[in-house]
């Protein structure tokens, strides 16, 4: 086995050190969780009666014997969301899954499922990021019954999983298991769709022929193919150990799918307490798995978004991890994976081209991932380079394990790190006396990642689009949307902006966006400085900031500049608010959310906001 990169064991050294007395905390904290909760022996009658009063016999038989696990279901499906439909019939096939193995399953609870591409735009949009924070304490109350052994977690899309997960974290005792449902099959191109949804800003095709490119792309049941948010959780979640290695992208259709979720159930029941290898997830989830997610995500060039996730998820499990780990792996990190908006492929070409168990194995003989780290299947991390393949032997006839590809199938979507894409992984860190922000780079290229130009400020993003269709953007220009931070609107993602920024940066100008707001896993070619803190709502100088100012956005040097006088700057008078965004569609339930919210280098969190 490779020796870590000095890299990476110095960034997992100083993350141990900076958490050590809140780990320590927080693992006495689920070992005294563990020790005076209510097992089901000890619950009284009453409760237990109510427990399990819808119940078949046979289950309700198994419950009374105290010696076999009860699993519960936690549930994001809707029916709305073509990644969550196929969990229609999930708890049904986990429950005969786990009646083979003498135990039981209960759905303990559901979680609200909002999708972003479904609110892009709409004033939905501002509830995305507070609903992961609403999914953890809907996860808590779920498990809250304490009637469980372990816990299966049906989630795949953008918020859902680093809210399960959060939520789990709190109940750390408790084995975790993530089931995934799997991608649609390929449908229209993404370069393709990005194509027509270019030519429809600039007015050269109608709604229809975008209604016809956007149908063609998403088509069916299954997770969005591009890799955004949903796919990178599903990377990050095998990293973590927390996802049968290479399950992530099996088709909903496939007879595979079925199988690897079956091989969830019996794995489930495998690792608690009740056995002899018992894995809880506040164990697994440590310093050494945090390091490895991060790395999975940077060496595949995935969501922005798990800058803030990955320091929510591990102020969960009493990890203090910041902006600059991030920033120090990626400097290290090769990028392997070209997928869409990196690349032209993608989650099922990746998958074909080996996936996760061969980016893995890569990695692992890199040095650049945790083999040792302790996971809910296999011996330890070391065993996440297998995938399965259908097979007629052992307890679960239809799966056996295999060792992964050692290369890549397809060079042009999965490299090595002999031959990487690039030398450092896909995140830059951006500082300057503008504040602190995050860029996705890897798609970005490299004639495009150094822009200075007079900022065009704007408070409401739809306000770009008026100013592009009346020619007013036809220069180089960086674009400032501001007020779209934790604390102002909850930090909507901004992706209406991509195509009118990209048909500026096509017709030959030097562009860039910088804003308190998201841009998320499907970041593209126009370079983009985001997650700004402190934001404009919070004492943040994008307040003070006018037209005409020379902005220097540099994400070759990692630097974000005023250029004018910032003396001057400072005696400005910030702008105000506007006043929209606070009411209507739900949002103004969420004031007192947005009002203890941290920053988005705190995680964005307003469970810890204090980070």
């Amino acid at each position: 086995m490779s020796q870590l990169h000095p890299g990476v064991a110095a960034v997992t050294d100083r993350i141990i050190e900076r958490s050590r007395d809140l780990r320590a905390d927080y693992l006495t904290q689920v070992q005294q969780d563990k020790e005076s909760r209510p097992a089901r022996g000890k619950l009284s009658c009453g409760n237990l009666a109510h427990g399990f009063a819808a119940c078949t016999k046979p289950d309700k038989h198994s419950l009374r014997l105290m010696e076999s696990a009860n699993i519960a279901i936690v549930t994001a499906y809707n029916d709305m969301l073509s990644a969550h439909h196929p969990y229609a019939d999930y708890p049904d096939q986990i429950k005969r899954a786990l009646r083979r193995m003498g135990c039981t399953a209960q759905v303990a609870g559901g979680v609200p499922a909002m999708c972003d591409g479904v609110t892009q735009g709409q004033p939905g949009m501002e509830l995305s990021l507070l609903s992961r924070d609403v999914i953890a304490q809907c996860t808590a109350v779920a498990l809250s019954h304490q009637m469980f052994d372990g816990v299966l977690a049906l989630g795949i899309c953008d918020k859902i999983v680093p809210g399960l997960l959060m939520g789990a974290l709190s109940f750390g005792y408790l084995p975790l298991l993530f089931v995934p449902a799997g991608p649609m099959e390929s449908g229209m191109p993404n370069k393709e769709k990005q194509r027509i949804r270019q030519l429809f800003a600039e007015g050269e095709v109608d709604r229809d022929e975008l209604l016809r490119a956007e149908s063609e792309s998403y088509h069916s049941p299954g997770t969005c193919t591009f890799y955004g948010t949903a796919n990178s959780n599903q990377v990050v979640l095998e990293a973590l150990g927390l996802q049968l290695p290479g399950s992530s992208f099996v088709n909903p259709e496939n007879p595979l799918r079925a199988r690897l979720t079956d091989e969830a159930c019996y794995q489930i029941a495998r690792i608690t307490a009740l056995g002899n290898d018992y894995r809880p997830v506040g164990e697994i989830v440590d310093e050494r798995a945090l390091v490895n997610a991060t790395v999975a995500l940077l060496a595949t060039g995935g969501s922005t978004n798990h800058t803030m996730h990955l320091v929510a998820i591990g102020r969960a499990a009493g990890i203090r991890m910041n902006w600059n780990d991030i920033a120090d792996l990626s400097a290290v990190v090769p990028l392997l994976a070209r997928v869409y908006p990196n690349g032209e492929a993608d989650v099922n070409h990746f998958h074909a081209a080996g996936g996760t168990s061969c980016l893995f194995r890569q990695l692992i003989a890199g040095g650049f991932m945790h083999a040792d780290a302790r996971t809910a299947w296999g011996k330890n991390f070391s065993d996440f380079t297998q995938e399965a393949v259908l097979s007629n032997k052992g307890l679960c006839p239809g799966v056996e394990w295999r060792e992964a590809l050692a290369e890549p199938r397809d060079k042009r979507v999965l490299s090595t790190i002999e031959q990487p894409f690039s030398t450092e992984g896909g995140l830059r860190l951006l500082e300057g006396n503008l504040g602190r922000g995050v860029m996705k780079v890897s798609a970005v290229a490299q004639e495009h990642r150094c822009v200075e130009a007079p900022a065009v400020v704007v408070d409401d993003p739809a306000d770009l689009a008026t100013l592009f269709k009346a020619g007013e953007l036809d220069r180089d220009c960086v674009v400032i949307v501001r007020f779209q931070g934790p604390k102002a609107l909850g930090m909507p993602e901004l992706h209406t902006l991509t195509p009118v920024l990209g048909s500026l940066q096509d017709q030959g100008y030097k562009v860039a966006l910088v804003t308190d707001g998201r841009m998320s896993g499907a970041s593209g070619k126009v370079p983009a400085a985001i997650h700004l803190v402190p934001e404009a709502a919070a004492g943040g100088l994008l307040a003070q900031l006018r037209n005409g100012d020379m902005i220097r956005v540099d994400a070759v040097t990692g630097t974000l500049h005023f250029m004018g006088d910032l003396d001057e700057l400072k005696t400005r008078p910030p702008a105000s608010q506007p006043a929209a965004g606070q009411r209507g569609c739900g949002r103004e339930l969420f004031r007192i959310n947005r009002a203890a919210i941290g920053t988005a280098e705190q995680g964005a969190s307003f469970l810890y906001g204090d980070s």
